[in-house]
């Protein structure tokens, strides 16, 4: 067991020169305090000797670690140290907080069940990759083809027959003798017994077929009634794992995982919640008396296939697993204040391009919604219908994110919105964006074709995913090199949310996050990209129109 201390790391250099932030890191959006980046560069030494990065090494090699900025009882300031998920073998001069749970390892009831599920799951295996139920289900779908063969054939025999029966009956009829009424029952004779024939190969066959098809249900309702039971076991299992999850808040109180995601829509805690840095960071500080001061999580390592991480970067914690758990686990500290319930519009002006009575062009600033959130309702819509209140329909055709700023059409009625959508549809309007990123594009032009979904595990971010994902196809040209940064005209083809942030800083597209990006990159004064030109059909007199505003930066 670790001493209570243990894992409290005093800073290798002074620090007595730092002011302490007034207010505890808002984990979700926040730049690092200096004693938090202080405590990163210590672990981050450490990491090079004991995990190296490589920038040729595999994919997937990556992982987030955190540090906690913490005092101790002697009120020293020092830090703790953490990683996301698990880690085999990995041995520093500084010690990583343990996990909140360690059940799996430890905890007899739960090896027993977790055995019975295993041994569920290998019956099933055995089951549906026996040579019984294979030789089964090939001699069904024989016996079956057959069957459909044979009776098709016997369909065809008749359809023959019925006609030449049809062609003697005319025959019979223009010839009236004695012999008349014996003949027309011969031929009403040989329909029954095609019929007879008929119903016999039925009878035959679907009789065999059902013997088989009946062992096979046999096997199967077996393996259903397994899988059945092994999600019953699974489900009681997970909520006792989940039930071992306890975590502190500032005020000492103790919720389990299944009380804090009890309240949530999906009530059921996702894969891997409870197990990143951030809740084994603050776990850890409450249980040993530390006070936290800040926090902040970086990624070491390669990139994953899918999401966007950069080396060394910092990030914030993810929503679905972490903003239940930290919600609870934060209560009782003095918190820096949401950045996301603040108005970013707020006096700002909205500049108008272009309108007429059918259509408004508007240069959208930075940092300024197209459309109302769900904390913030200062948006293009919302200013658009204050400014013109006779307009009708959606209004807003097409968006930017609030931090792209540049130019946005707004429809002022139906007819002008179906048709500017439809030509959105059909790709007929052209957009093209400047955007700065960080680092020297190799090469003059080229594209990125990466299909993108939403990463629901920490929305609003996207992932680059080849199964569900959407196509994407961004087109870009430099314009300009200096000072390790690269200007770039972005050309989108498909409009995916954050299209372009994702293919300029994705490891498979430009590798070179945008100047400002706080989603994919670093923060900045701004994030650099802008609709610089747009370019469409009047909705109404059909005229090109045709718009350019430079960016101000």
């Amino acid at each position: 067991m670790l001493n209570p201390t243990a894992c409290f790391t005093l800073f290798s250099q002074p620090i007595n020169n730092i002011p302490l932030p007034d207010k505890f890191t808002f984990p979700f959006y926040y730049q690092p305090h200096e004693l938090s980046v202080l405590a990163s560069s210590q672990l981050q030494e450490e990491l090079k000797l004991h995990l190296p990065y490589d920038e040729n090494s595999s994919i997937d090699d990556g992982k987030m670690f955190g540090v906690l900025v913490v005092k101790n009882q002697q009120q020293q300031v020092g830090f703790l140290a953490a990683f996301s998920g698990q880690i085999d073998g990995l041995e520093t001069d500084i010690q990583f907080v343990p996990h909140v749970s360690s059940m799996a390892l430890q905890d007899v009831s739960y090896l027993k069940e977790s055995k019975i599920i295993n041994d569920i799951n290998a019956q099933i295996a055995e089951l549906e990759n026996s040579e019984h139920i294979k030789s089964l289900q090939i001699s069904l779908n024989a016996d079956t083809q057959k069957f459909e063969q044979q009776l098709h054939a016997q369909q065809l025999i008749m359809q023959a027959n019925r006609k030449e029966r049809k062609k003697q009956r005319s025959e019979i009829a223009e010839q009236a003798n004695s012999k008349q009424d014996k003949a027309l029952h011969d031929l009403a004779k040989q329909s029954i017994e095609d019929k007879k024939h008929y119903q016999a190969i039925k009878d035959s066959w679907q009789d065999k077929i059902a013997k088989q098809q009946n062992a096979l249900n046999t096997l199967n309702d077996e393996i259903k009634h397994l899988k059945k039971r092994r999600k019953t076991l699974s489900k009681n299992l997970q909520k006792q794992l989940f039930a071992k999850y306890q975590f502190l808040n500032a005020q000492q109180q103790i919720k389990d995982l299944n009380a804090i995601f009890a309240e949530l829509p999906e009530h059921t805690p996702p894969s891997g919640a409870g197990d990143c840095a951030a809740p084994k960071l603050l776990q850890y500080a409450f249980k040993n008396n530390l006070a936290p001061i800040a926090m902040a999580e970086f990624w070491w390592g390669a990139a994953p296939k899918s999401a966007v991480r950069q080396h060394k970067n910092y990030y914030p914690s993810c929503y679905s697993k972490c903003q239940p758990i930290l919600s609870h686990m934060l209560q009782g500290l003095n918190i820096e204040d949401n950045p996301l319930l603040v108005n970013p519009a707020q006096g700002k002006e909205l500049p108008i391009v272009y309108q007429d009575d059918d259509i408004v062009i508007v240069n959208k600033p930075a940092e300024f919604l197209s459309v109302p959130g769900v904390n913030v309702e200062d948006s293009v819509y919302l200013r658009i219908q204050t400014q013109f209140p006779h307009a009708t329909g959606p209004l807003i055709v097409h968006r930017l994110d609030m931090s792209t700023s540049g130019l946005l059409v707004v429809a002022l009625n139906k007819r002008a919105h179906k048709s500017l959508q439809k030509q959105f549809i059909a790709r007929t309007i052209d957009k093209r964006y400047i955007a700065l990123v960080d680092g020297i594009v190799k090469g003059d032009s080229g594209k990125v074709e990466l299909p993108l979904r939403l990463d629901f595990d920490d929305k609003p971010r996207q992932l680059v995913c080849n199964t569900k994902g959407k196509p994407a196809l961004t087109t870009w040209h430099v314009l300009e090199r200096k000072e390790n940064m690269t200007r770039l005209q972005l050309y989108p083809k498909t409009g995916r949310t954050h299209q372009l942030r994702v293919h300029c800083a994705h490891h498979l597209g430009l590798n070179m996050p945008i100047i400002g990006d706080t989603h994919y990159g670093k923060k900045a004064n701004r994030l650099h990209l802008h609709a610089e030109h747009l370019a469409l059909d009047h909705p109404i007199t059909h005229k090109r129109l045709a718009f350019t505003i430079a960016p101000d930066f």
